[in-house]
């Protein structure tokens, strides 16, 4: 408990270090105000984008929007990924027809594939959600695959020994077993995910977080831009955060002996 707390105390105390930096590098003008604005400004431009907006539609329109498209796209994800990573794990037929797709797309940057999705889905919300899909789906197979490949053999004879089917086998030793890695898989994707949603608000978009950093970066709007950052940079932790905290109930043996 107090290395915990000790280690709490040790990453407040370095973000409070990097914003007092911040704050004065910026006040005594040895870093140009253009190009990284002061904290204080940052604040004000927070409260102003919460009051009036940016480009006529409210912040709080922008950020939903761009939850929207990481929340659907991420929940697809994984009802897909999940089912088929863990029977590719499980069968050498169905990973040999899966896998190799998978591995192709998965080195591609996002933007060298989106405007093909554009023109196949359209400059509508289905195109984004596709990217974002795409982008979050490699990693939660993967993780499942590995997860498969992890058990321990004797289990599943001794299972088999025992008289269970492969529906038993794989609710109560395949399934448990692929939990830590899936949870670490879909913690992964939900990043990935997140950090494509900039390429994807890039083309044909007018709203969301990560069109408003990219407008703002037109202008010199370097106020905006870090606003932009600095509110997916918490969103991502806090989601992040709320994931580790579902694994912990759920894989509630994870790292115990």
């Amino acid at each position: 408990m107090k290395n915990k707390l000790r280690l709490r105390y040790t990453s407040l105390l370095t973000w409070f270090v990097i914003l007092l930096m911040w704050f004065v590098l910026t006040e005594t003008k040895v870093i140009n105000s253009t190009l990284v604005p002061t904290p204080i400004d940052v604040c004000k431009t927070f409260f102003s984008l919460l009051e009036n907006g940016y480009n006529g539609i409210s912040f709080w329109q922008h950020a939903s929007i761009s939850l929207y498209r990481l929340i659907v796209s991420s929940f697809c994800a994984l009802t897909v990924a999940i089912p088929l990573g863990l029977m590719s794990g499980y069968s050498r037929k169905i990973r040999s027809v899966v896998d190799s797709v998978i591995q192709f797309y998965r080195p591609l940057p996002p933007l060298a594939y989106y405007t093909l999705i554009i023109l196949w889905l359209g400059i509508d919300e289905s195109s984004k959600i596709m990217l974002l899909f795409l982008a979050a789906f490699a990693p939660i197979y993967l993780s499942c695959v590995a997860g498969v490949e992890k058990i321990n053999q004797d289990f599943l004879l001794i299972a088999k020994s025992l008289g269970a089917n492969k529906k038993d086998i794989f609710l109560t030793i395949v399934l448990p077993a692929c939990l830590p890695e899936i949870f670490t898989g879909i913690r992964t994707a939900v990043g990935i995910a997140y950090t494509t949603l900039v390429s994807a608000e890039m083309i044909a978009a007018t709203s969301g977080i990560g069109w408003m950093v990219i407008d703002a970066s037109k202008y010199l709007k370097s106020d905006v831009m870090f606003v932009g950052i600095i509110i997916m940079g918490c969103t991502g932790l806090i989601l992040d955060l709320s994931l580790k905290k579902l694994e912990d109930k759920i894989v509630f043996w994870k790292g115990k002996e």
